[in-house]
């Protein structure tokens, strides 16, 4: 199987979260009220949970959970009270509902300390692989 590379700024590039996001959307059921993809530098996605906070992915810190302040489709979303999911950057979709309620407990790998596992502007550092298993599962 030949790696696969996509293209920076592509709409293929652009989209490329998605099917991730979905997965998790899909396993976090009738807890999400709402979810939209964010704008990109750095790519993510922001999931409006049932009560009142939210959970955004981004491509350079991963998971976050906090009280939503402000966010729209194509606008960053502002949190307050923010904790990392830990778990890496992209957890398996199955890790993350299990990770969401150490969160919200505040146990477990959870941390009001900002990761950063790499930068939007490494485009070509592989990550678009890793992104790429999700959008073929």
């Amino acid at each position: 199987m030949a790696i696969r590379h996509v293209e920076p700024y592509t709409d293929e590039w652009l989209q490329q979260p998605i099917s991730y996001v979905q997965q998790v959307v899909g396993l976090l059921g009738a807890e999400v009220a709402d979810w939209w993809e964010g704008p990109c530098d750095p790519r993510d996605a922001t999931l409006r949970l049932t009560d009142e906070t939210a959970l955004v992915w981004d491509e350079e810190s991963g998971w976050r959970l906090g009280t939503f302040v402000s966010g729209d489709r194509g606008r960053h979303t502002e949190l307050t009270g923010v904790r990392y999911l830990g778990h890496g950057l992209l957890p398996r979709p199955e890790r993350v509902p299990a990770a969401l309620r150490d969160a919200q407990a505040g146990v477990g790998a959870s941390s009001a300390w900002r990761p950063c596992y790499r930068s939007h502007r490494n485009c070509r550092d592989g990550f678009d692989v890793a992104l790429d298993f999700y959008a073929l599962a």
